[in-house]
Formats: C-alpha cells, sequence, structure tokens
C-alpha cells in the first residue's frame, strides 16, 4: 500500500459535510485499506469558523474561509463540495477541476444546471467528477447508470427521488392530514426545510430526474428541460379519489425515451399509481427508483434518499472511487452525450388522465361529457356515474393520449355549464 496520504479538501460543513469528516476520521484505517493509500483531511471550508462543531478527530485548525485558496493548495489531491447551490460551488469545482484535482460533489441543482461544463473541465485536466449523492442519497443508483448497465439501453426510469414530498403524500394518504397538517409534520420531523419550496414545488426531484435522463439515455438535459409540477395544488379530493380507484398518488420522476422519434422526455408531477405497483409501498421518507432497460428488464433501487449519514455514505464511495483512480493513474468515466436526443415537451408525452367532475343531475350530461373528449380525439378507458342532485358526479379516467390534447379537454369541461366543478385531475400511471 501506498504510505503517502491522498490529501483531501473539504467544501461544506452542514449535515452532510460534519458527517463525512467524522466518517473519513472514524473509518481512516478501513479507508486507507480500501482505497490503497491513507486519506488525508487538510482542510475543510466554512463560511462560520467560530460556529461550535464537535467533530471527533477533526481539529479547528482545519477549518478556514478561504475555500479558495483551499482548492488551489498544491498539495491538496482531492476535493469534496457539499456546500449545494449554483455559486460559489461551481468556481471552486471548476477551479479544483482546472488544477488536475478529482472532485466529488453531491450538488444535484448545479449539475443538472451547468453539468456540461464540470464535464468538459474534467476531460480537458484529467480529472474525475463523481456524484452519486446527487441523486436518492445513500441509494447506488448512478454508478449503475454510468457503468453498470453502460452495455445496456435504458428505455425508461420511473421513481420517486424526493423524500419530503412522499412523506407529506403518504401521511395524507394513511391518516387523512391535509397538505398543510402533513407538511408542519415533515418540519416539525426535519425532513422539510424551512423553507419547503424545492421539495414541495417539485424543483429537487426536477433537478435529479434531468441528471437521471442525461445519464440513462446519452444525452445533456437540464432541469429547465424537465416539465414539473409540484404538490402543493394536491387536495384531499385527489387522495381520495386514489383511494376509490384502489391507487395512492406519489410525485413522479418519470424520464422516457423515444429511440424511432429520438426523443427523450423528463418529468415531474403528481400521479396515480395501483396499490399493486411496488412503488405505492414507498412509505414515508424513502425514495425508489425503477429502470428498464432491454436486457436487464426491470430494476429498483430502494432506501433512504436524503439525511447526514446516508448522504455521506454516497459521498464517501465516490471518495475511494476517485482516490483509487488517483493511486492507479486511471480515470474513471466522463460525459456521455454522445446521442444528442432532442427533448421533447410535454405536450407530446402521452399519458393518462383521472377527471372527477361535479356535475348537474340531468339526463344528456354523460353525453355531452363524450363529445368533449371524442372532439380532442382522447379516448375514455372507464366511466363511472355516482349520487344525486348536487352530489353527481363522473369520474372519468382516460387510455394514453398527447399531454396536450388532455390539457385541452379538461379546460373544455371547465366551460361546460353542466359541469359545476373540476374537483380533480391527476396523471396516471399504471405501468
Amino acid at each position: 500500500m501506498r504510505t503517502e496520504p491522498l490529501r483531501v479538501a473539504l467544501l461544506g460543513c452542514g449535515v452532510v459535510g460534519s458527517e463525512v469528516a467524522r466518517l473519513m476520521t472514524a473509518n481512516a484505517a478501513d479507508l486507507a485499506a480500501r482505497v490503497g493509500a491513507p486519506l488525508e483531511l487538510v482542510g475543510i471550508a466554512v463560511r462560520r469558523p467560530n460556529r461550535q462543531r464537535e467533530i471527533p478527530g477533526v481539529g479547528a485548525e482545519l477549518f478556514t474561509t478561504d475555500a479558495e485558496g483551499l482548492v488551489k493548495r498544491a498539495d491538496v489531491d482531492l476535493v469534496v463540495e457539499v456546500i449545494g447551490g449554483i455559486e460559489p460551488s461551481r468556481s471552486l469545482i471548476l477551479a479544483a477541476l482546472e488544477s488536475g484535482k478529482s472532485v466529488v460533489s453531491a450538488n444535484k441543482a448545479l449539475l443538472a444546471e451547468d453539468g456540461g461544463t464540470l464535464y468538459q473541465a474534467a476531460e480537458r485536466h484529467g480529472a474525475d467528477l463523481y456524484y452519486e449523492a446527487a441523486v436518492a442519497g445513500a441509494i447506488p443508483l448512478l454508478r449503475p447508470l454510468r457503468e453498470s448497465l453502460v452495455g445496456d439501453r435504458v428505455r425508461r426510469v420511473l421513481g420517486i427521488v424526493n423524500g419530503t414530498t412522499n412523506f407529506i403524500l403518504d401521511r395524507m394518504d394513511t391518516t387523512g392530514a391535509g397538505f398543510t397538517e402533513a407538511l408542519e409534520e415533515a418540519t416539525a420531523l426535519g425532513y422539510a426545510e424551512a423553507d419547503p419550496t424545492a421539495d414541495v414545488e417539485g424543483f429537487d426531484a426536477a433537478a435529479k430526474a434531468a441528471i437521471l435522463a442525461g445519464l440513462a439515455f446519452h444525452t445533456r438535459v437540464t432541469a429547465s428541460d424537465v416539465y414539473r409540477e409540484g404538490i402543493t395544488e394536491v387536495t384531499a379530493a385527489d387522495i381520495a379519489s386514489a383511494k376509490a380507484m384502489g391507487s395512492v398518488v406519489k410525485l413522479l420522476a418519470i424520464c422516457e425515451v423515444d429511440q424511432e422519434a429520438k426523443k427523450v422526455s423528463a418529468r415531474v408531477h403528481p400521479a396515480m399509481i395501483p396499490r399493486s405497483h411496488p412503488l405505492a409501498g414507498v412509505r414515508e421518507a424513502y425514495n425508489a427508483v425503477f429502470i428498464e432497460s432491454e436486457s436487464a428488464g426491470q430494476l429498483m433501487f430502494y432506501g433512504p434518499g436524503a439525511g447526514g449519514s446516508p448522504t455521506a455514505s454516497a459521498v464517501l464511495g465516490d471518495l475511494v472511487a476517485v482516490a483509487r483512480n488517483k493511486v492507479t493513474g486511471s480515470r474513471g468515466p466522463g460525459e456521455s452525450a454522445y446521442a444528442g436526443l432532442t427533448v421533447r415537451p410535454v405536450g407530446e408525452a402521452r399519458t393518462r388522465y383521472h377527471i372527477s367532475l361535479d356535475v348537474d343531475d340531468k339526463p344528456g350530461v354523460l353525453s355531452a361529457v363524450a363529445g368533449i373528449f371524442a372532439e380532442q380525439d382522447v379516448s375514455i378507458a372507464t366511466v363511472r356515474q355516482s349520487g344525486r342532485g348536487l352530489d353527481a358526479q363522473l369520474v372519468i379516467v382516460t387510455h394514453l393520449a398527447p399531454d396536450a390534447a388532455l390539457t385541452a379537454t379538461v379546460a373544455r369541461l371547465r366551460a361546460l355549464d353542466i359541469v359545476r366543478d373540476v374537483s380533480s385531475v391527476m396523471r396516471v400511471e399504471s405501468d
């Protein structure tokens, strides 16, 4: 084993960073044996160096506010970035890569916005860029896409990639809580941030979907390419409608490829899935992702999608990998965007809708509603009539149709005099 240590700079020492530092110290002997050389933590960049931090084996002298100076130090071999956000993370990672230092990052927002620039810098300067912790926490997901399945052809990626929203929707389903009440519980338990916008509006999941789509389909996909809906508009009526048809509501990331049309699609939105589907049983703050490929078939990855220890586990896995490459003089996989497929707008995606209508209780209502669907060339899979008088209701599930046609159908239904309210509109995923 090489006796000269590989020197590591850590950017950020919050929930994840402090756990990375702790595990590097506590597991130093095991990590050295796995890498083939000792790993030495030589600096930790923070915003508040005087803040009380109790990390066994990590002295106060390691903390600095000069992040740029730390990554540019000539004696630093590897850089771990767990700051998050776009800047200064992008500038710091680029500075590290441009000086030939391999980088491990957990920064989904940056990778989804400008991963191509980072990949290019890594390629030019012979460095590695690893980021397993950017999607689904501790779940080994990106490495299988980058390496294990590289000889296969992935067709679809479908999953729950945000633990906060899964916890909220699970509580709404199992306890009858409303969205606000479930969010308050998630915040109290530490699953939701003080400002939960990134989670509940789907921004976090959209960034992860962009990364997954890019890796799966060898095409550069950014967060702005991903159609996004959050869960703030999911109501008790939606949850009740899902229960009535034996389904549950989940916030799904869905990435698909159409090889014939040479297009990919990536979308994040709430959807009803049958309770028999394995994803329906993913409870609380857990994540799970299905990958469908030509040869391997269906693969499911499941586990904790967030938290200090799970995320640090993924970071350290990447750190061992890039350190091994440094020891052997090799490199890991770079960007694979050779396919260069076009990103399909959501209006062209073929989806199913579940629509609940409060309607007038009189003859001709069903035929009038069916006529609207026919106008948009949308086929109805099932229809259920219930109630009388002011409780009269139609519940309709469509066959697959272009999303634009389904959206237009809902707009036309809202304009009908005989429709008192469109009480629930939700996409349906049955596969």
